[in-house]
């Protein structure tokens, strides 16, 4: 194919992605292994084999070719846009997961690399003795010329004694380094609904951008309910006190990414991690375990998401799954794909760079069975609509249940600290007799369950005003279910999520609807939520017939964007209610009127 005709055929494929398109799996955990080279050339550098190799697409991602890195290259690095030296800063006699990522450097520390070109030999000056958890590459900054790069202290090292964010910054090309130490988030402490601390990080894995007024803007990893937040004025070289940021999120990675046009990115995982346990009753957790000094069980890491803003973070638009785990509902989900490269089967952790007409790819991920690369359009981010009638089963929902099992990094048989899973809710005929196939969700009595109650979980773009409309039919002798809508993820199991979430609607089995009489047994109908958030109101009607007010219990800065249903049943219920299809619209409403 001639080169021109070739050319216009990668164009429009690149065209044409729009919603999230995997393209490939990243030979490394996501957050910083992640290159795009002057000539468009991407690269995804990782391991196979215990030799270093780069993932290369000279084709804007859409396909991947696999190449060993030449020795004594550095790997991984960033260009200089004032001399055109690549460099990067990584620690070395760390963590031994790590240790591929860059050549032999001897004495333990913080090192930066340059070289003249990245597959040719680079040199190495250590920045200091001490090792600054996971660097990410070092970002040129438009307003001076400036070096920043976001890192962390791990406890030995740490001032305080726990995980804090460390800045460093270069004035000189990255030939000389100055550190910025901040503060860290407070720990988390036992209250409602948790009977145990969780693992007590401090503030970790930062991530910076560059706003439009040269301020930078910094989102780091904490033990709370949502990142934590930092604004500098004066390019990186003091810092605001870090406080708690718009982005729900615990114990994951937030990665922020500055577009062409001055949009930017979020990406995170909008998500809530179950209450955690009783930790002294889990006789297989260690001290350091049970005390917080590190996880026990990760339950939030399943939902990948991302927000776009176009004014500086003021405000944001989104809240999208980019991706859902794909191995979210395997029955071994502790062993599958085995434990040797990676205990942590997650995709929470991400690096992304902006394709030719506007696209963005993004590396996201841990586990090799779980990680992957993805490219989407950020105007998919600004739909106002979404709908599913399960004709591609489950792919957009969470329906996993937890098995009791080992917890921990209990011998190492328990992944990185995951409980086993089962499908819970799932597809069964239309009891109606209808070629298709409806949601089933029910409470099965199981003692090898965590929590019995089925629950299933679906995303849509959020709206600070909207409807979501769900075909649902009430078998009779069914205990109800529960409908909450929220603005962001919990697990289909979640125990308190009716307490924490923005609308609670019970369905009983007897058809009552928030305890009015509505639903007719064993029959389809509609019905329908509604919202708004600035007037912190809800509504809810069967078919067409009157809207009837709802309760709207706590406020959200930046709209709903989930539907939870969960069965209300209190004992054993097989049969049930049942979901069809569902709906979602968030155009701009009208204040509700009851």
């Amino acid at each position: 194919m001639a080169r021109e005709a070739m050319d216009a055929y990668l164009a429009a494929r690149l065209a044409a992605v729009h919603a999230p398109l995997v393209v490939g799996v990243p030979p490394a955990n996501a957050f910083r292994d992640l290159v795009q080279l002057p000539d468009g050339e991407l690269r995804s550098y990782g391991s196979r084999d215990e030799c270093r190799v780069y993932a290369r697409s000279r084709d804007c991602g859409l396909s991947w070719a696999e190449c060993p890195v030449p020795e004594g290259a550095m790997g991984a690095a960033v260009r200089s846009p004032w001399s055109g030296e690549w460099l990067t800063v990584m620690t070395h006699g760390g963590h031994a997961h790590f240790a591929w990522r860059t050549p032999d450097l001897g004495e333990r520390g913080t090192y930066v690399l340059r070289a003249s070109a990245l597959d040719g030999p680079c040199e190495a000056t250590r920045i200091t003795g001490v090792l600054l958890g996971m660097p990410r590459q070092p970002l040129a900054l438009k307003h001076r010329p400036r070096w920043i790069t976001a890192t962390a202290f791990s406890p030995g090292d740490s001032p305080s004694g726990c995980y804090q964010p460390v800045v460093l910054y270069s004035d000189d090309d990255g030939h000389s380094w100055e550190q910025v130490v901040l503060p860290p988030a407070p720990p988390h402490t036992i209250g409602w609904p948790h009977q145990g601390v969780r693992w007590q990080n401090g503030a970790v894995e930062p991530t910076v951008v560059e706003l439009s007024d040269g301020r930078l803007y910094m989102l780091m990893r904490t033990s709370q309910d949502c990142h934590y937040q930092a604004y500098s004025e004066d390019g990186g070289a003091s810092w605001s006190a870090p406080e708690p940021s718009r982005f729900f999120a615990t114990l994951t990675m937030p990665t922020l990414q500055a577009l062409a046009d001055g949009r930017i990115l979020a990406l995170w995982c909008n998500t809530a991690a179950l209450p955690e346990f009783d930790h002294e009753a889990q006789l297989e957790l260690n001290a350091n375990e049970r005390q917080g000094g590190s996880e026990d069980v990760f339950t939030n890491r399943d939902a990948f998401h991302a927000a776009i803003s176009d004014d500086d973070g003021k405000s944001w638009r989104g809240f999208r799954e980019l991706l859902l785990n794909g191995r979210r509902n395997d029955g071994d989900f502790r062993s599958s794909g085995g434990n040797a490269g990676s205990l942590d089967k997650s995709i929470h952790q991400s690096q992304a760079v902006e394709l030719p007409g506007g696209k963005v790819l993004v590396s996201v991920g841990q586990h090799a069975f779980c990680r992957r690369l993805v490219i989407f359009d950020p105007s998919w981010l600004l739909e106002a609509e979404r709908s599913d009638d399960f004709h591609l089963g489950l792919s957009d929902w969470s329906v996993h249940q937890y098995l009791k099992s080992m917890a921990g990094n209990f011998r190492g048989i328990a992944g990185h600290c995951s409980f086993n899973r089962c499908a819970g809710a799932r597809l069964v005929p239309d009891p109606a007799g209808t070629p298709r196939e409806v949601l089933h969700v029910a409470r099965y009595p199981d003692p090898r369950l965590v929590l019995e109650p089925q629950g299933a979980v679906w995303n849509f773009p959020a709206g600070q005003a909207g409807e979501v409309s769900l075909e649902l039919r009430v078998p009779r002798g069914g205990q109800g279910v529960r409908l909450c809508v929220t603005d962001h993820w919990f697990n289909p199991v979640d125990p308190v999520v009716d307490q924490l979430a923005q609308i609670v609607v019970l369905v009983d089995g007897v058809g009552r609807v928030a305890g009015s009489s509505a639903f007719a047994l064993d029959i389809w109908q509609a019905l329908s939520l509604r919202w708004d958030c600035q007037a912190e109101t809800a509504a809810w009607r069967l078919d067409e017939n009157e809207w009837q007010e709802l309760p709207y219990h706590h406020a959200s800065q930046d709209g709903l964007s989930y539907l939870h249903l969960q069965s209300a049943a209190e004992s054993s219920d097989p049969i049930g209610v049942l979901l069809a299809s569902v709906r979602a619209a968030s155009p701009l409403l009208t204040p509700l009127r009851s």
